[in-house]
């Protein structure tokens, strides 16, 4: 088995001991990614629309460093801290996968780090 670190500075860096991703044999494990964008380090401010576009592209940035793309997503699972958010985040998120969405699990958690409301994990193939 192969396993490759994926690192890019046009995705947030991580905020703890983990990778932004991981490549190993034909799939990609993006870590959950936040709303941050990656110039400041900082969540992006505006609704959970804006928050999930600026995940998705921050997820676009970690798969091209991979050598893929978001068309090659199989699966993601997407944390909100309130499921009355489910119906604008499937909006902004059917944008990005308009044709053949990956599989997806949507669950609502406690919270999430630095207090914000949404995370995506993503699984990709390479």
């Amino acid at each position: 088995m192969t396993r490759k670190v994926i690192s890019t500075q046009q995705a947030p860096a991580a905020i703890g001991p983990y990778s932004q991703a991981i490549a190993t044999n034909n799939l990609l494990f993006v870590s959950g990614q936040l709303p941050i964008d990656p110039t400041s380090g900082k969540l992006v401010d505006g609704d959970i629309g804006t928050k999930t576009q600026q995940i998705l592209k921050n997820a676009t940035a970690i798969a091209a460093e991979a050598g893929t793309d978001l068309t090659r997503v199989i699966k993601t699972t997407i944390f909100l801290t309130d499921l009355a958010d489910f119906q604008e985040v499937n909006t902004a998120y059917g944008a990005f996968f308009p044709e053949a969405p990956p599989a997806r699990s949507t669950v609502q958690v406690a919270a999430l780090p630095l207090g914000s409301n949404i995370e995506i994990e993503f699984i990709l193939s390479i």
